[in-house]
């Protein structure tokens, strides 16, 4: 991976330790095992609300309405996967001396920069395969944000380095580096 999306990033004198990009895939996390039940059910009973009210005397609004609820029920038993691996397929991440950086490509064009040293909340998860996330900042599990306890890792408001390889050498070079900012800045 190279370091192209940080360059006029970066402060001067700053290096980069460590780069790379959000992993490709479906990713499912601990919040699935209760959307994916509710996603289900959720676009069951909208399919057939829709179906009913479409084969009915129901006024002609109750279809529409039934086919906007399909729609959000289809959102979150497929589409969130999508998005969430569309999304994903822009971000970097780079680990510097100073910083932990997050660049997102358009439409999401974000840049996120957080100083090593005011580093609080840094988690793990890690799978057997050695890829995993970091988060930097508390996990609120389905508090997120308006989408975030409904949506996917990638649209979450807390940053985080989401399904890298070698998430444990570079969580350790996080907790490295963050050590060594914070005695810097107390010194």
């Amino acid at each position: 991976m190279s370091d192209d999306a940080f360059q006029g990033r970066l402060l001067p004198g700053e290096r980069i330790a460590w780069c790379g990009q959000a992993g490709g895939g479906i990713i499912f996390t601990g919040r699935d095992l209760f959307l994916i039940p509710f996603s289900i059910f959720w676009c069951g009973f909208a399919l057939t609300m829709f179906i009913v009210t479409g084969t009915s005397n129901a006024p002609r609004e109750f279809p529409l309405v039934g086919g906007l609820f399909v729609l959000v029920g289809l959102y979150l038993v497929f589409g969130r996967f999508v998005v969430d691996w569309w999304v994903r397929r822009g971000l970097s991440y780079a680990v510097t001396d100073r910083r932990i950086l997050i660049a997102g490509k358009a439409p999401f064009r974000k840049f996120i920069a957080i100083g090593l040293a005011q580093l609080a909340d840094v988690n793990l998860f890690e799978r057997a395969s050695g890829r995993g996330t970091i988060r930097f900042g508390p996990d609120h599990g389905l508090r997120q944000n308006a989408f975030g306890g409904m949506s996917s890792p990638s649209l979450e408001s807390t940053p985080q380095f989401i399904a890298i390889d070698e998430v444990r050498r570079v969580f350790d070079l996080v907790q490295r580096l963050s050590a060594e900012a914070a005695s810097r800045a107390n010194a």
